[in-house]
């Protein structure tokens, strides 16, 4: 059996100007998020429970995707649920991954997500990277 692969638009994960970051900020002690300054000039910032809820990771990625949620969207209460309430997960450390992304553990206990500098760029949440995206 054969793959037929050439119609597959694959994502080109190639050192690039725009994903390749030149600072890093991880803002643990304050609680307040991660913050990166772009080699083209453009800066990025990210809050944890963002950060949080776009875990690459697949258990998470198929969770979202069964809950018909996009990178970074909270979970959606079910109409006539009542809120239950769930303390705010924070990032307890944070480890680079070689040169290309960066791991969270996260106060849940989750570190599976390793987010990749590509990752972060294609899912900055700043509106005019949000409105690029469909």
């Amino acid at each position: 059996m054969t793959c037929d692969t050439d119609h597959m638009a694959l994502p080109d994960f190639t050192p690039r100007v725009g994903n390749d970051p030149k600072s890093v900020i991880i803002n643990i002690t304050t609680g307040t998020g991660v913050e990166i300054e772009w080699k083209d000039g453009h800066r990025s910032i990210y809050t944890f429970a963002y950060l949080r809820e776009a875990c690459p990771c697949a258990l998470c990625d198929d969770e979202r995707t069964k809950g018909g949620r996009k990178v970074g969207e909270p979970v959606k209460l079910a109409p006539g649920a009542l809120p239950i309430f769930k303390p705010t997960v924070k990032a307890l450390g944070a480890e680079a991954v070689g040169k290309y992304a960066l791991r969270f553990v996260w106060s849940d206990k989750h570190d599976l997500g390793i987010y990749s500098w590509f990752f972060l760029r294609e899912y900055c949440p700043c509106a005019e990277c949000s409105a690029l995206r469909p």
